[in-house]
């Protein structure tokens, strides 16, 4: 069986416009920062695959060994017909629910949406050869903005793994949030992956490898600005920074000029000037404790309906359904 055509609400184009919005704003502004959307070119993608292989880098190892764990329960629980997977990159991870709710024979359709065309192109077509029976429907867009283009029907579970919740900082995470909610229908079910505050000697390595994986993917957001505005940066003249801010509970990743320079980005007429040691802020990684996805899902509409984590409790799992009633007490049960 093949793959439905994808459809397409984001455009190359539009892409390219929202690159040079991204990009005039966020080095103009006071501190520098730049979104980390734009890190996944091909090899950013690679970079990312890499990192997630690395010995200090547990989150997507850790979820993974959390879903092997509880998929089955998580069909059974939701007895989802339809699989919506957020962010779906490659699937990879969403193969295990794939099969706990293919092996019950009641998963009718499958829609991964993420913004690259050429890879939902490869992974809708492998996903509906070794599904057989399933309906594949692609969508390319952003979950930022199509929440509301998710095809509609009872039975829905949505998934948003490898703790890209915790990009969002706090007011966007609430949009998210409610805008998800707005998308779904009473019985439907949101499936979140998070990543949990835990030492910062165990935090700050997973975005700080010894290799300079991390290093060279943090800097890829320059290869992608030369290569798509025409701009003059020298990736080598920054240093890559990975900070914890035990206030915000999140890791900045920071690029810091070696020296001061002025870059021409040719395509925006726009020359940007960084200081000695200047740093641009290219992503967040909220941490959360145990009780806080639970209350922000419950402030935006969500019942938390269950919960699991690994025995180290490094990363949690949280399910939560729209429902009528009052919000309903989470236990939060650690792998085995």
């Amino acid at each position: 069986m093949t793959a439905e055509p994808l459809e397409i609400h984001l455009t190359e184009p539009e892409l390219a416009r929202q690159l040079r919005r991204d990009v005039r704003l966020g080095l103009t502004a006071r501190p520098k920062w730049l979104p980390p959307r734009w890190f996944y070119d091909a090899r950013g993608s690679a970079l990312f695959e890499e990192i997630t292989r690395l010995p200090e880098y547990y989150p997507t190892r850790t979820e993974r060994a959390i879903l092997a764990a509880h998929a089955a329960e998580i069909a059974r629980l939701t007895d989802a017909k339809t699989l919506i997977e957020l962010g779906s990159g490659s699937s990879d991870k969403t193969r295990l629910l794939l099969d706990a709710l293919y092996a019950g024979g009641g998963l009718g359709t499958f829609v991964p949406l993420d913004v690259s065309t050429s890879a939902l192109a490869r992974s809708t077509e492998l996903i509906a050869t070794d599904y057989p029976g399933v309906r594949v429907r692609g969508i390319v867009g952003d979950f930022s903005r199509h929440l509301d283009r998710l095809p509609a029907g009872g039975g829905r579970l949505v998934a948003f793994l490898g703790g890209t919740i915790g990009n969002l900082v706090p007011a966007e995470r609430a949009d998210f949030l409610r805008d998800m909610r707005a998308a779904l229908a009473v019985g439907d079910w949101l499936l979140l992956g998070a990543d949990l505050v835990k030492d910062p000697g165990l935090l700050v390595p997973a975005y700080d490898d010894a290799a300079g994986v991390t290093a060279e993917f943090n800097r890829n957001v320059l290869h992608v600005i030369n290569r798509e505005l025409g701009g003059d940066f020298d990736p080598a003249g920054f240093d890559h920074v990975a900070v914890w801010d035990a206030e915000r509970r999140w890791i900045e990743m920071r690029l810091r000029a070696r020296r001061a320079m002025r870059v021409r980005i040719r395509d925006l007429d726009l020359t940007v000037a960084f200081t000695d040691g200047e740093q641009v802020r290219t992503e967040i990684s909220a941490k959360f404790r145990p009780a806080d996805l639970p209350a922000e899902l419950t402030a935006a509409g969500f019942v938390p309906r269950a919960g699991w984590t690994d025995p180290d409790r490094l990363f949690s799992v949280t399910l939560a359904q729209v429902g009528a009633d009052q919000p309903a007490r989470l236990a939060v049960r650690e792998g085995e």
